[in-house]
């Protein structure tokens, strides 16, 4: 388990939300790429539970959400997410138990019956750790080294695609952006096709067997070349 520190409130916590605030993503309305990530890390890690969250002074906004309809978000002082963004570790994993993290109130997620969280932050270009990439399941359990490898890259690349996002619509291309998504999504869409697959040989994705695991690092290289030649074209016009 993570060991979390004394208070909510970063000792950077001015300069965080003044970089979350720069994006203008919080408290948006969906939009399909997240909604895609989303439902993809559910994939991979077999929970019924898996989102994407931006952690504001006061609220944490759920940008996406796979397999919980209708939580827009938390307060902050009630979602693990809220907590998660303190520690510098790639990936934290905890479970709903005061004694686990004494920062939240668990009251939401013990009532959904929810004893697993692991989460990796997204990290924007300054350091700021401004949300998290999280799947969340009913049974206890941990994260092995090849899982929080794929976490964490897959954080990363909601991270990039916050990026994008802000320079397709800071510099007025929203049909850019819209274009980006189109062709990310069509990537992930061959990511879940090969999850489909080996879950239905496997009887179960398992990251930890070396072949799933190169097979499925594959795909996220793909997504990330995708972003890279999508955020040079944005900032070269």
């Amino acid at each position: 388990m993570t060991a979390f520190p004394n208070s909510l409130i970063p000792a950077n916590e001015a300069t965080r939300l003044r970089t979350l605030h720069l994006y203008q993503i919080v408290n948006t309305t969906p939009e399909p790429i997240f909604d895609d990530y989303v439902a993809w890390a559910a994939q991979l890690f077999n929970t019924p539970i898996s989102l994407i969250s931006f952690v504001d002074e006061d609220h944490v906004y759920f940008k996406a959400v796979a397999g919980v309809e209708g939580v827009p978000g938390l307060p902050r002082t009630e979602s693990m997410c809220s907590a998660a963004i303190l520690p510098d570790v790639p990936v934290v994993t905890s479970d709903y138990k005061t004694s686990s993290c004494e920062l939240i109130k668990p009251d939401v997620a013990q009532a959904m019956g929810l004893n697993f969280y692991a989460g990796a932050a997204l990290r924007m270009p300054d350091g700021s750790r401004i949300g998290m990439m999280a799947v969340i399941g009913r049974e206890a359990r941990g994260l092995s080294t090849n899982e929080t490898t794929v976490l964490k890259q897959l954080a990363d690349l909601v991270s990039e695609t916050v990026e994008l996002r802000f320079n397709y619509l800071n510099t007025q291309q929203p049909q850019a952006w819209e274009s980006a998504q189109a062709e990310l999504a069509e990537t992930l869409e061959d990511n879940t096709t090969l999850a489909r697959y080996l879950t239905n040989r496997n009887q179960g994705l398992n990251l930890d067997d070396d072949e799933t695991q190169e097979l499925v690092l594959r795909r996220l290289n793909g997504v990330d070349k995708v972003l890279k030649r999508r955020m040079s074209e944005a900032t070269a016009n």
